[in-house]
């Protein structure tokens, strides 16, 4: 398998007045042709850990890697301008609330053809055409209607999807979805999941798909690394988490619930700082 996304020792922390705060310590992982998933509570470092990929830390983070590489380009020496190639037209991420994400007072069929301008030259015959092929392709079904529709217009679905086709609308190499079914309820969780798996197929893009919902992952992707305060706790198969061997990934799974299982007490999650050591 070719690697596309290595890290290795990603350490992200942040200055305050109480001190300095370790949000990240010491993640690494590669990524090839695939779905990874991160999983853990918030505050786990999972999206800052995304931000970096992304190079999009606030400017007060200090950020250190001993590898952060994507095809081979050290991520940590690029310059603005090495930046602006990569994010959106090889790199694309899916933030989690697409009504926050979306610019409220531009149409949306706009801000896809602005994200294809932005990154080559395309006339606006054809950006329009293309942006209309990709709405199709996240299954809205009516692309020339919601084309000329603002954000608050839309439903949470519909909006996500949006989100969902500006990103892939630069044929990314590499999509990571951060959170992006948390704002929806379960019927549109599926069929969100089901467009990026389809899309994730047909492109041979790698994703990382980052959730707190361990069972979600767990039925979406092919890996799983699991965080706790910053650092990864253990890793492995998705077809393997029943077998899991860190106390907190097994409280996880322990904390989903099952129908028809009478629990009493619930089940709650077991933390120990030594994890994070």
């Amino acid at each position: 398998m070719s690697l596309l996304f290595e890290v290795e020792d990603l350490r992200i922390s942040f200055p305050t007045r109480s001190g300095t705060v370790e949000a990240v310590r010491g993640v690494s992982f590669h990524l090839g042709r695939e779905r990874l998933g991160i999983v853990g509570e918030s505050g786990s470092g999972k999206s800052q850990t995304a931000r970096a990929i992304m190079g999009l830390t606030p400017p007060l983070a200090v950020v250190t890697a001993g590898t952060l590489a994507f095809h081979g380009i050290d991520l940590t020496r690029a310059s603005p301008r090495d930046w602006r190639k990569i994010r959106g037209r090889r790199i694309a991420m899916i933030l989690q609330d697409a009504k926050y994400s979306l610019n409220p007072v531009m149409k949306v069929g706009r801000q896809i053809v602005e994200t294809l301008k932005a990154h080559g030259r395309i006339g606006s015959a054809e950006a329009r055409r293309r942006a209309l092929d990709v709405l199709a392709a996240v299954q809205i079904h009516d692309p020339e209607r919601v084309f000329e529709l603002h954000a608050h217009e839309l439903s949470g679905g519909m909006g996500q999807r949006v989100m969902i086709a500006m990103m892939l609308v630069a044929d990314p190499e590499l999509l990571i979805a951060d959170e992006p079914t948390s704002a929806l309820d379960v019927t549109v969780q599926l069929e969100v999941l089901a467009i990026l798996d389809r899309l994730v197929a047909e492109r041979g893009m790698g994703l990382i798909f980052i959730s707190h919902d361990l069972r979600l992952v767990s039925s979406f992707c092919d890996r799983v690394l699991v965080m706790y305060r910053g650092r990864v706790v253990e890793e492995l198969a998705s077809a393997d988490l029943a077998k899991a061997q860190h106390p907190y990934t097994q409280g996880l799974l322990d904390c989903v619930p099952r129908i028809g299982d009478d629990r009493h007490p619930l089940p709650t999650l077991r933390r120990d700082i030594a994890w994070a050591v």
